[in-house]
């Protein structure tokens, strides 16, 4: 029985040490990302040919005489650009404030700063609009109050869709950064300090240079989701954007125009992937990290605990106003709030249906369910590619990058159009069956879609990771699976859990996608939402929202017990 094991051990230890085990770690990956990414995005480029191999409508694209396209490029490039520094400047900061300090409020925010992931992109700007737009409570609210002509303010145009980015998308940064953080070896800047260097310069050349990795992992995100937003621009009406021009082709009918600002919104995308990769790739980051974390200081100064006291009190109202709001229309009576204040009457048969209606119960219980597919097969594709990527040396590394981030950098509509026309017949890929309208097709879309989400943050974690404390488990003896599965997973383990709880928000709340592919028996709780909102029921759709806020806080708790029984465990 010994010799068994042992010859099973040496010929699981000579496949491992094979120069070829990792392309057998990576074919399945290569795999997916073929049948479901290269296939139909290659379908794509060529329908925006025209079908013939002619370069007319890029011509058209790039013609000065009808400049919308190119209007619509630059905004939303510039869109993206701007959103990626907000949310950089809000995100990392309040990761830094909540892991580095002890101080009156902080146990507050941290669970509240998580609470914009909890709102889709669909009712997050929904939300927005109801408080801060032309007919908003804030602006109205005043205006009736000091008895004015006109609303004082209201948020719309280019910097409302910011503002609407920033609110909704600095938890990629936030994430990823307090991940990094939590992991930062203090005697590196103990050193720095005993040497005179200066706070400011500990910051620039110690603090932010390690958290390099998160960062270019959050932009990459926040990039590319700013790039594919659609409801956002709509509701604020900013018309000119790649993401409502490509609807507006598809909509007219011009099928090769579509596919043509499709490809082009994916070659920008993956020229920013290139060149944050490049700017990464300059200088190594490994933390060199005794096993020591960062400990919060207290703040004792009296007037910093003042300011402390109410910028939190500040930061608690402006993250909990939008889900207060929800709250509120939630109790609504659907079709009986129009220019008032405030909705006049109130009822709480939303949330009695909920739960006793059939109907309104299973689109909560389909996204529960499909996102929960979706996300076991992230996390099992998004681990494994992101330690080929850091920890294995082959060829074609760039190029599973690309292929990765590809789904993430493409709006969900062209997407959604591609997964149709591949699975729409039966081929190898869909086990010769047709996807089309089966409970499959939806998981598919998120997993294609959110991989990046798990890739990116574990890869940001890894990167930390020194090699030498693997390396040392597997010169004592240690097999390769068994120091993955006891030492690089317990130590990436805050990166991975924050890439799969924003993948798993993303799945439940994922609108455009959804409502091209799904059926009435896979209904997901987004497009429900959308349906009441159509239909002017404000009421029954926030009672959606704020249904979806609540499972989400479910998951935030969940996550943070694994977490403390994961710091436990090492301890």
């Amino acid at each position: 029985m010994k010799r068994e094991i042992s010859s099973n051990e040496s010929g699981w230890s000579r496949l491992t040490q094979s120069p070829y085990f990792i392309y057998l770690l990576i074919s399945p990956l290569f795999l997916i990302l073929f049948a479901y990414v290269v296939y139909p995005f290659y379908q794509t480029f060529l329908q925006s040919f025209n079908g013939e191999n002619t370069l007319l409508n890029y011509q058209k694209f790039f013609s000065l005489a009808s400049p919308a396209n190119l209007e619509a490029l630059w905004t939303s490039v510039y869109i993206s650009v701007i959103s990626v520094f907000t949310c950089a400047l809000v995100g990392v900061t309040m990761a830094f404030l909540l892991e580095r300090y002890e101080f009156p409020g902080r146990r507050l925010l941290s669970v509240l700063v998580l609470v914009p992931m909890a709102l889709p992109p669909l009712v997050g700007v929904l939300s927005f609009t109801f408080l801060y737009g032309d007919s908003g409570i804030i602006p109205r609210g005043i205006q009736h109050l000091l008895d004015l002509k006109q609303t004082p303010f209201a948020l719309k145009g280019i910097w409302g869709v910011i503002v609407v980015h920033t609110f909704t998308m600095y938890t990629y940064f936030y994430l990823t950064a307090s991940a990094a953080i939590k992991g930062l070896d203090p005697s590196l800047e103990e050193a720095a300090t005993s040497l005179g260097a200066s706070r400011i310069r500990v910051w620039s050349k110690v603090i932010l240079p390690m958290l390099t990795p998160s960062i270019v992992a959050a932009s990459l995100l926040v990039f590319m989701v700013s790039m594919a937003s659609y409801t956002a621009p709509l509701m604020f009406g900013v018309e000119r954007t790649m993401t409502m021009q490509i609807y507006l082709s598809r909509t007219n009918g011009n099928l090769e125009m579509a596919a043509t600002q499709s490809t082009i919104l994916s070659i920008v995308s993956v020229t920013f992937l290139i060149i944050m990769r490049w700017y990464q790739n300059r200088r190594n980051y490994q933390n060199l990290s005794k096993g020591i974390s960062v400990h919060r200081s207290e703040v004792s100064s009296k007037p910093l605990k003042i300011m402390a006291v109410i910028g939190s009190f500040i930061g608690t109202l402006i993250l909990i106003l939008p889900i207060l709001v929800l709250v509120l229309i939630s109790f609504s009576v659907d079709g009986t709030w129009t220019i008032q204040v405030l909705p006049p009457e109130y009822t709480f048969d939303h949330y009695i249906a909920l739960f006793t209606d059939e109907k309104t119960w299973r689109p909560i219980w389909n996204s529960l369910q499909m996102g929960f597919v979706a996300t076991i097969g992230n996390i099992l594709f998004g681990v494994a590619a992101a330690y080929a990527m850091v920890r294995l040396n082959f060829k074609g590394k760039t190029l599973l990058d690309i292929l990765i981030m590809v789904p993430w950098a493409l709006p969900g509509t062209v997407v959604a159009v591609n997964i149709i026309a591949a699975f729409s017949t039966e081929n190898i890929f869909a086990f010769n069956q047709v996807l089309i309208g089966t409970f499959w097709i939806l998981p598919l879309a998120y997993f294609i879609r959110h991989l990046p989400l798990v890739f990116r943050s574990t890869s940001a974690s890894l990167m930390q990771l020194d090699q030498s404390i693997e390396e040392a488990a597997r010169s004592l003896g240690a097999s390769w699976w068994y120091s993955f599965r006891k030492i690089v997973l317990p130590l990436t383990f805050t990166g991975v859990l924050a890439g799969t709880l924003l993948a798993f928000v993303q799945s439940i709340g994922e609108f455009v996608a959804s409502i091209l592919i799904y059926n009435t028996s896979t209904m997901p709780l987004s497009v429900a939402i959308f349906q009441k909102l159509y239909a002017f029921d404000f009421g029954t759709a926030c009672a959606y929202g704020v249904l979806q806020i609540l499972l989400i806080l479910i998951v935030l708790v969940i996550s943070e017990k694994l977490l403390k029984g994961s710091a436990g465990s090492a301890l």
